[in-house]
């Protein structure tokens, strides 16, 4: 069976970062064979297949795509990172600037947590100051209550006698 052009490229699309869906998921959805899929894989990264050129420049990725785009090419050897950055239309100069903008925002964000567990542990602080107070007072009125009732058992011992 022959498939179109468009058809081939929204099946690579899928099997390809950033989807990564399964070749097996990907054959059972579209009736499209396992085997099929992989010489479309196959031909694509050999070059034979052209896959459709991505319309975004690197500066309009989104910070899931950049990230992907860091993992996926970690994976690569020297040799082979060049053609998978020509792909996407990425330079190395935007994995470092990536890979920096990933890093400061993580810092940032584990900023706002220290911060955020400074807030907590002066809250916890005055609450344990003011439990003490109250416990404090607790112990007073039961004091106070103790020796009432001891006052009055005394009374009456004086009355009965």
């Amino acid at each position: 069976m022959r498939y179109s052009e468009g058809f081939k490229q929204s099946i690579l699309k899928r099997v390809l970062p950033p989807c990564n869906e399964g070749i097996r998921q990907v054959s059972r959805e579209t009736g499209v064979n396992k085997q099929t899929i992989c010489n479309w894989l196959n031909e694509y990264r050999s070059g034979k297949f052209p896959a459709e050129r991505r319309d975004l420049s690197p500066r309009d990725y989104s910070l899931k795509e950049k990230y992907h785009v860091l993992l996926e090419s970690s994976k690569y050897s020297d040799e082979d990172i060049g053609r998978y950055l020509r792909e996407r239309g990425v330079h190395t100069e935007h994995l470092t600037m990536w890979d920096q903008e990933i890093r400061d925002m993580l810092d940032k964000k584990n900023g706002n947590k220290d911060s955020e567990v400074n807030l907590l542990k002066k809250r916890i602080k005055a609450l344990e100051k003011e439990l003490n107070r109250k416990d404090k007072a607790l112990a007073e009125t039961t004091a106070l209550l103790v020796l009432k009732k001891k006052l009055d058992a005394l009374i009456m011992e004086d009355e009965d006698d």
